[in-house]
């Protein structure tokens, strides 16, 4: 589909908190060497100082647990700068992105003729001031953070390298996480379900890095679910089984799949499907 022919049928909001299981370590480059600084920092907000967890870290964890889950081979290398390569899944050829749910969410470079904007967007979460004040009183050893002392062990000598690697400890609530999902075509619909599949993949897995060796797990809770259609574009509209105080996790939303497919061809018609008055 070119992009002259790219209709906007509706967005989907999706928030959530972001509960800390285990420490979170999402690394940060630490510009020069200073006396008494960590081996490994974490990304800090640069007004507040406060941690902070990157869409991007979220968003591209999903697409590698789903391109794994869903056996899509990783052949495009992406590299910026002098950084290490890395290896996506991107499809090649019109008719495999059209039955690729990996691509048609999370997206393929916009040099493909067939190439359309990516579904999903995440944006950053950040600490409220409630978290804040208690990670304040906590007496942590950084601001807002922990240090977690680790060691590479030597297989033949057994001689220890200690390292200091920080962490934003257990229990930490990231607040208000939002996804927004856009529907471009009526079968994008079908889509939504597997963002939340994702995300049920991250929490059984980690987020950020030192993962096996515990850092890294996550919960979300408090999913709450919104949508925008294209004909009442300043109507917001809110899934009944959500709202403000919802209780609800990513399997409890994905127990009621049926349910949030019905409420969302309803909300959010396509263009063929708007009643004409």
């Amino acid at each position: 589909m070119p992009f002259r022919d790219i209709v906007l049928h509706g967005r989907v909001f999706i928030h959530a908190d972001i509960k800390l299981v285990s420490g979170l370590h999402i690394g940060a480059s630490q510009a020069g060497l200073a006396i008494g600084a960590v081996d490994g920092p974490v990304m800090r907000d640069p007004l507040s100082n406060r941690p902070y967890i990157p869409g991007s870290s979220v968003r591209g964890k999903m697409r590698s647990l789903w391109e794994k889950t869903n056996g899509e081979i990783a052949r495009q290398n992406t590299q910026i700068h002098s950084r290490p390569e890395v290896r996506i899944h991107s499809c090649k050829t019109e008719s495999s992105y059209k039955a690729c749910p990996v691509c048609r969410i999370y997206g393929v470079p916009g040099d493909q003729e067939f190439a359309m904007p990516a579904r999903l967007v995440v944006r950053d979460a950040r600490l409220d001031d409630v978290q804040a004040t208690i990670l304040g009183q906590a007496r942590t050893d950084l601001p807002y953070t922990e240090i977690k002392w680790e060691a590479t062990i030597d297989r033949v000598t057994s001689a220890a390298v200690p390292r200091q690697m920080e962490r934003v400890p257990a229990g930490t609530v990231f607040s208000d996480l939002e996804m927004v999902f856009t529907l471009y075509e009526k079968t994008d619909r079908e889509l939504l379900p597997m963002v939340f599949e994702a995300m049920q993949l991250l929490e059984d897995d980690y987020l950020g890095g030192l993962g096996s060796r515990g850092s890294g797990k996550i919960k979300f809770e408090r999913v709450r679910i919104r949508a925008r259609s294209r004909a009442a574009y300043d109507t917001l509209s809110t899934w009944p089984m959500t709202a403000d105080d919802s209780k609800l996790g990513v399997q409890e939303v994905l127990k009621e799949k049926d349910s949030l497919l019905k409420w969302l061809e309803d909300c959010v018609p396509t263009k063929s499907e708007e009643r004409v008055e």
